[in-house]
């Protein structure tokens, strides 16, 4: 039977990890967030509050393209961010520091409310949580350049509002990680671990 696996967590947590780890592991196929493509990203990164309200609706208007398609494959696909963390993570993190106008995100938010209506929820949700010190580790070791600037206050607000989410979140059943001090990608006793939870969920 195919399901809908949805990997959530702040950036630098692990999610394309993640996501290529169930690919090969269990043959899923992969869904990846397609932040590549935003051409809005490098100004909003430069200059957030002039920037991120388009940023936004970008990434909102390709992720509901992308989860509606879902609906359609013939397989068990796992996607990387889910149009959930967009709305009520990013977006909601910038209108409250004030990168965001009020109008802006009334606007923003009930676009969102609507596509949700449209949406089937994912059947499980993975958690990746993660320390900020981490985070901020990955993130230098990965690279991206747009990402090397971002303040650590920006993350941790971010963490505050996963946190947050996580433990409102009630569309499907939620897999918590602690993927800074579990690795299931080199040790094999967390690799055991992780799977004895997941296939719990794919009986």
């Amino acid at each position: 039977m195919k399901k809908f696996i949805a990997v959530a967590g702040n950036m630098g947590v692990g999610k394309s990890s993640m996501v290529e780890f169930l690919s090969q592991q269990y043959g899923f196929a992969p869904i990846y967030e397609p932040f590549m493509n935003n051409p809005y990203l490098d100004d909003f990164y430069k200059d957030m509050k002039s920037w991120g309200f388009h940023s936004q609706l970008y990434f909102l208007t390709h992720k509901f393209k992308l989860h509606m398609a879902l609906n359609t494959r013939a397989s068990t696909i796992v996607q990387d961010r889910t149009i959930y963390e967009d709305a009520e993570i990013f977006a909601t993190n910038l209108y409250k520091g004030r990168f965001m106008k009020k109008r802006d995100y009334e606007t923003y938010m009930e676009l969102y409310s609507t596509m949700k209506q449209a949406l089937e929820p994912p059947d499980l949700m993975i958690y990746l949580r993660c320390s900020v010190g981490t985070i901020r580790k990955r993130i230098k070791q990965r690279g991206r350049k747009s990402e090397q600037d971002i303040p650590t206050s920006y993350l941790r607000r971010l963490n505050g509002l996963y946190e947050d989410w996580i433990g409102r979140y009630s569309q499907s059943p939620v897999l918590v990680w602690e993927s800074d001090r579990m690795d299931y990608l080199t040790d094999l006793v967390d690799r055991i671990e992780f799977k004895r939870q997941l296939d719990r969920y794919l009986e």
